[in-house]
């Protein structure tokens, strides 16, 4: 009491439970096990007892179905924790602290339990089984006697919908036998409910996925034939020869920790293929199987013909649509897996076609976030990826991109299915494009020390379905991860995270000064933004006019404007203004509205509801500003998310549709004096934007002298929209910092360090 008295004030405590409820350090895990609806975090002075004194504060939050210790911390524990102990200091220096003193009632205390004590009791209900393996899920861990021997038991979730087929387990003192199904073990509770386990532990501490537990004695070890033990022995003499500073060869002989190169890897593969009897083994095989034990077991298994790469358990959701069969993925894709968000929420997504329901996505919590960056930095600090010489890692990439042509169509589908991309637009530039990206970049691996892989994952069907094309490329497990979720939970989690060194961004200004802000205080992240814009287009009166009036439609309705470097103002010179108008609005009445996969349409719905609504505000505020609506402004009198392609003249400098970008089909034109190029350069870049800007003239000089004085990261002379893989992308001032493409994109992902030795 001498220490907790000490301070003036005295000491508080911070304390992960409603007190009295549970007291002690395990309160949390409490809170699950009885399956409590509410958990929280008490404020507390301390006291020579035991978590006994009165309380400063208390604040609350309901209990998710399958929230786990990590996830309560994750989510309120944790944030609004540190925030209720910043109210609670500022309380006690205000002198406004209270002191209420704890009951009695409803007071409890149970210890950290033993692993002896956390055996499940199966002639219970399955939410209170559920329960108590998912209140045990980090420390000791709840066991249950599978088959004869003890398991213990990881990840726990409700089964919701119908009990999937799979192979029956004998479940000690269970009412039923449990299944192995491809989504992990399946539980049942004295109720006949059913709960759903991801991962088995075993006595030795091995951990596998709980749907691999028939496998797991199979892949543990071979017994080998009198020639493949031949075999096995004229490989030992290929490593020694390789290691030669390795005294024994045996099982654990590690290749590359016992000082194997790239170099040693095309020796070895070549080796074996010439010694016994043309196996054929590829480069990254050999990262793969690191150690001698699991290269001899790789090496049978491919001898025998028994290596068929293990399927990829995937739930597809399937569309008969533009004269194919899309298969589409629907989970997170989390260590090389698909799988679902670990609270097992989802949420909708719409094709904006017509406003139904395309199917349910995982929506990814904070605790899937985790697990995703765990999964890329095992991969990054230890797996095969960063072990591969380079030249291999560009051969996965050439192969990636070779399989991302090969399903072109069925990506471009669902893209349009997902975002509403008119269909030749979505081949040609979202998935052709990002074909470009990777070839680009798969040439540079073997060029530097290291590789990035910038893509543009617009929407979660499309970017799930690349996910699946990653593991048909032979990606390490790992290496990519996707997280469909909120920004202000994913989001934030991945700015937030101490494990992750660098952070991209494409959205919102105000999201990316947050998410620089968050970067800064968590760990000094590196981040690159690519933010908003407002990008100018300077038409002048000496420009090819049908080039003009064509690329400043396609500067403002491509992709129906949801296109971040999209035209967002532009400046005709005097001379031609009417006539410039007249000749856009006659060609805006010749473009077909309506279903983006017909081949013959130009201008599809807009991604979502609430972009419409948005975009319609957008356009009536122009008109109480005082602008002009030449044409459209409304929404299409159709079914779906469909905008009318829009133009408004007369639009003064200080008007809100001046200032700020719609991200949607909105031509804003303001018209400049004969011959005022340096007023309308002005004019131009008096905006907080910079990511983009063109110029149209027949005049080279001024095409010049106007490119090099428009202050954005990119200017686009007599065309717009050009752009290619290999030329640096980003912006300037608040459209953001560093580029997404060209070499310029690499050293967004590399670290210079300058290495001094002294002999």
């Amino acid at each position: 009491m001498n220490v907790i008295d000490f301070p003036k004030h005295g000491s508080i405590i911070y304390h992960p439970s409603i007190l009295p409820r549970h007291r002690g350090a395990s309160a949390i895990n409490w809170t699950l096990i009885e399956g409590d609806k509410k958990a929280g975090f008490s404020i507390f002075w301390a006291d020579d007892g035991l978590d006994t004194g009165p309380i400063l504060l208390q604040q609350e939050c309901p209990v998710e179905p399958n929230d786990t210790v990590d996830t309560l911390y994750n989510r309120f524990l944790f944030p609004e924790g540190i925030k209720a102990m910043v109210e609670a200091v500022q309380l006690i220096a205000d002198g406004k602290a209270p002191k209420i003193p704890q009951s009695e009632e409803g007071a409890s205390y149970e210890g950290i339990q033993k692993k002896s004590n956390a055996k499940v009791n199966m002639a219970q209900p399955a939410e209170v089984i559920h329960n108590w393996i998912r209140g045990h899920d980090k420390v000791p861990g709840a066991w249950v006697v599978i088959d004869g021997k003890p398991v213990t038991l990881y990840s726990s979730s409700m089964l919701s919908g119908s009990v999937p087929a799979g192979q029956p387990v004998e479940v000690e003192g269970a009412s039923q036998p449990g299944l192995i199904a491809k989504s992990g073990l399946i539980l049942f509770g004295s109720d006949g409910k059913a709960l759903q386990v991801k991962n088995l532990q075993f006595e030795d501490r091995n951990m596998i996925p709980a749907s691999k537990y028939f496998s797991s004695d199979e892949d543990a070890s071979l017994d080998l034939t009198d020639d493949e033990k031949e075999m096995a022995e004229k490989i030992r003499a290929i490593w020694k020869g390789i290691l030669s500073n390795v005294p024994v060869i045996d099982d654990t002989t590690d290749f590359f920790k016992s000082g194997a190169a790239s170099m040693d890897v095309v020796r070895l593969v070549e080796e074996v293929k010439q010694k016994c009897g043309g196996v054929q083994l590829q480069n990254e095989d050999v990262y793969m199987a690191t150690t001698f034990q699991s290269f001899i077991q790789m090496f049978v298994r491919r001898l025998r013909g028994e290596d068929q790469e293990e399927e990829l358990l995937i739930d597809y959701v399937t569309k008969d649509v533009n004269n194919m069969t899309v298969k589409m993925p629907h989970q997170c894709f989390i260590n090389g897996n698909f799988e679902d968000a670990e609270d097992g929420k989802t949420y909708n997504t719409v094709n904006p076609t017509d406003g139904s329901v395309i199917c349910k996505v995982s929506y990814a919590s904070v605790a899937d976030v985790d697990r995703a960056v765990s999964a890329a930095k095992e991969a990054f600090d230890n797996g095969p990826w960063g072990k591969m010489n380079p030249r291999d890692r560009g051969q996965l990439l050439y192969r990636l991109a070779d399989l991302m042509e090969e399903h072109q169509e069925e990506l471009a589908t669902i893209e349009t299915l997902d975002s509403g991309a008119v269909y030749t637009l979505a081949l040609k530039t979202h998935v052709g494009m990002s074909i470009q990206t990777f070839r680009y970049f798969a040439g540079w691996c073997d060029k530097i020390q290291g590789s990035t892989i910038p893509i543009n994952q617009v929407t979660p069907l499309t970017a799930l379905k690349f996910a699946e094309l990653t593991v048909k490329a032979g990606i390490p497990k790992g290496v990519i991860n996707i997280v469909p979720g909120s920004g202000g939970l994913v989001g934030q989690r991945m700015s937030d995270h101490p494990d992750i060194r660098k952070l991209g961004f494409t959205g919102s200004t105000p999201i990316g000064k947050q998410i620089m802000k968050s970067c800064a205080v968590s760990n000094l992240k590196k981040v690159s933004l690519e933010l908003g814009g407002k990008s100018p287009l300077i038409i002048f009166s000496d420009c090819d006019m049908d080039k003009a009036v064509r690329m400043g439609m396609s500067s403002v309705y491509f992709n129906k404007g949801e296109n971040c470097i999209a035209a967002g103002r532009l400046f005709v010179e005097e001379s031609i203004h009417d006539e410039y108008i007249r000749r856009v609005v006659e060609e805006i009445k010749k473009m077909k509205i309506g279903d983006p996969l017909d081949r013959s349409t130009d201008h599809g719905p807009q991604n979502h509801k609430a972009h419409l609504d948005k975009l319609v505000e957008y356009c009536e505020l122009g008109v109480k500003e005082g602008a002009t609506l030449v044409y459209g402004g409304r929404q299409v009198d159709r079914q779906g998310f469909f905008m009318e392609p829009t133009v408004f003249t007369d639009v003064e400098d200080h008007m809100f549709i001046a200032k700020e970008e719609s991200f949607g089909p909105v031509m804003v034109v303001s018209k400049f004096k004969d011959g005022d190029v340096d007023g309308v350069l002005s004019r131009a870049n008096n905006t907080e934007f910079g990511l983009a800007s063109g110029v149209f003239t027949r005049d080279i000089n001024k095409a010049m002298y106007v490119s090099e004085r428009l202050e954005a990261g990119t200017v686009f002379v007599n065309t717009y929209n050009k752009t290619d893989v290999a030329a640096p992308f980003g912006g300037f001032k608040q459209s953001g910092f560093g580029k997404d493409l060209g070499e310029e994109a690499l050293h967004e992902y590399l670290r210079t360090k300058a290495v001094t030795v002294e002999y």
